[in-house]
């Protein structure tokens, strides 16, 4: 696959209810680990993003593969430290997308340090943050809705 076409836009409005149908996917709901109680319910979903697009602390952009829309990226602020998230089609996985799409994201967002944070056996996500320069520096752990349990999840950070 050429990540030559993977481009990065505004998030806009109309990109939720594609966006929303990723998160629908039980594998990939199992690796985020993360997921809110209710994340496949629409409407919730909808009022969270569309709030999240007007909120000036939040950086949101579409990830397209060509014209389709093939994931997310995001900045958030949590307790003072920028952290970088990440939501990719899971039918685009192992193709390098989230790969790109980081670096392309990392050179639009230059807040430094910023974070991530991976559930620890999610191998793919952890290579994606590595690839684009984050270095492991704790673990935490915390209940994962998605798994019903406590988890363990490492930090990552970008200088």
């Amino acid at each position: 696959m050429q990540n030559d076409h993977v481009r990065l836009r505004p998030t806009e409005t109309a990109d939720l209810e594609r966006l929303f149908q990723f998160q629908l996917d039980k594998e990939a709901c199992y690796l985020a680990a993360f997921m809110p109680a209710d994340h496949a319910n629409q409407e919730a979903y909808r009022a969270k993003y569309t709030r999240f697009l007007l909120d000036p602390g939040i950086h949101m952009q579409t990830i397209l593969l060509g014209e389709t829309i093939v994931g997310s990226i995001a900045r958030f602020m949590r307790e003072g430290d920028a952290e970088i998230t990440y939501w990719i089609d899971r039918s685009r996985w192992g193709q390098g997308v989230a790969t790109t799409a980081v670096r392309q994201f990392l050179a639009l967002e230059t807040t430094r340090p910023i974070f991530g944070r991976v559930v620890s056996d999610n191998v793919g996500s952890r290579k994606v943050l590595e690839n684009c320069g984050f270095v492991q520096i704790g673990t935490d752990r915390g209940f994962a809705n998605a798994r019903q349990t406590e988890v363990e999840e490492y930090i990552y950070r970008l200088a």
